[in-house]
């Protein structure tokens, strides 16, 4: 015998032996079961691998930024290679003077590169929020949680278990002994125990199957931070491009000037000596 309870889009069915949570499949229209009880050893190994690799990826995406992770953007703009190798020609250019070629593209150039280093910045920015926060959440703490809570549920069963056996002892007490108002006093007071460690089992068992239904429904979501990384880089390197091709006509155009007023002072100066 057993009862429904739906909720949303959920139904949930609870036989004395089993528990399962039933979904309809939105994409395929298929009917998706998990049996808490039976499958949760298998669903626990996938999860514990889903966090190993979140982990290992976080870690790797963490280890390809050029910016401190979790500072805030002026601190970040400042340790950025980008930011060092611009300011080093635009002191440069400042060293041999506006008159020298030389200093006078190394000042245009380094100003182009801080831009860069600016676009870079607001790129890793973006990839830590929308990408390297989240997994972080789901390998640190969404999964950790849920594998916590399955441990506690398997210890709640135990003592469900135990209070029910001593609940059962107590009740055979009762027809072999002699001091029956002691014996059922005694006894009521384990089935209090027994009553309250399946209430707690209960309560555990509903809130993992929640939770283990919450994180599958999302798995969609989590494979999307994949592709949400490539579109992120794809962007990132359109706009450093456009930032490129808009800066270097300008700066192949002073260039040019620059070099053809270096050769005709040569010039004069030939022609005079």
């Amino acid at each position: 015998m057993c009862f429904t309870e739906k909720k949303q889009d959920l139904v949930f069915k609870k036989p004395f032996s089993k528990r399962y949570i039933w979904k309809k499949g939105a994409q395929y229209g298929l009917w998706v079961v998990i049996d808490v009880l039976f499958c949760s050893a298998q669903i626990e190994r996938r999860m514990e691998l889903v966090r190993v690799v979140s982990h290992n990826t976080h870690k790797r995406m963490v280890a390809c930024l050029q910016g401190q992770i979790g500072t805030d953007a002026e601190k970040r703009h400042k340790k950025l290679p980008l930011t060092a190798l611009s300011q080093a020609m635009q002191d440069g250019g400042n060293q041999l003077g506006e008159e020298s070629l030389i200093g006078k593209m190394m000042e245009m150039c380094g100003d182009a590169e801080n831009r860069l280093a600016s676009e870079l910045m607001q790129h890793e920015m973006n990839i830590e929020k929308e990408i390297l926060d989240p997994l972080n959440q789901l390998a640190e703490v969404d999964i950790p949680n849920i594998l916590k809570q399955r441990r506690q549920l398997a210890k709640l069963v135990l003592d469900y278990d135990s209070a029910r056996a001593r609940w059962l002892q107590a009740t055979k007490s009762i027809i072999s002994g002699t001091n029956t108002q002691a014996l059922t006093a005694k006894a009521d007071s384990l089935k209090e125990e027994v009553d309250e460690a399946m209430n707690k089992m209960e309560l555990c068992k509903d809130q993992l199957s929640a939770d283990m239904y919450n994180f599958f429904s999302k798995e969609a979501d989590y494979a999307r931070y994949y592709v949400m990384l490539l579109e992120a880089q794809a962007d990132h390197h359109r706009k450093s491009l456009t930032l490129l091709e808009s800066v270097l006509p300008t700066i192949q155009a002073q260039q040019g000037d620059c070099t053809v007023s270096y050769c005709c002072v040569s010039e004069i100066t030939t022609s005079e000596t």
